[in-house]
């Protein structure tokens, strides 16, 4: 789970730097339109994600705990 969080932290990073990149040569209505309809999404789209990976991770590994707590009970 961490690798794949990572993962997608990494990409949207690079994302967002190609994306600043791109704006810095292309720039117009378009630019500002694509921006607004995609890109302006996405982002939070992703954090919610990330944070989403984070409590799913936390509850595997409770989950985890308790099987290992049984065991032993």
């Amino acid at each position: 789970m961490k690798d794949s969080k990572n993962q997608i932290v990494g990409l949207t990073r690079e994302l967002t730097k190609r994306w600043q990149s791109t704006k810095e040569r292309w720039f117009d209505a378009k630019t500002q339109e694509f921006e607004r309809r995609y890109f302006d999404l996405l982002l939070p789209s992703m954090n919610r994600t990330i944070v989403q990976m984070d409590k799913l991770e936390e509850m595997l590994d409770q989950i985890k705990r308790d099987c290992e707590h049984d065991e032993w009970s």
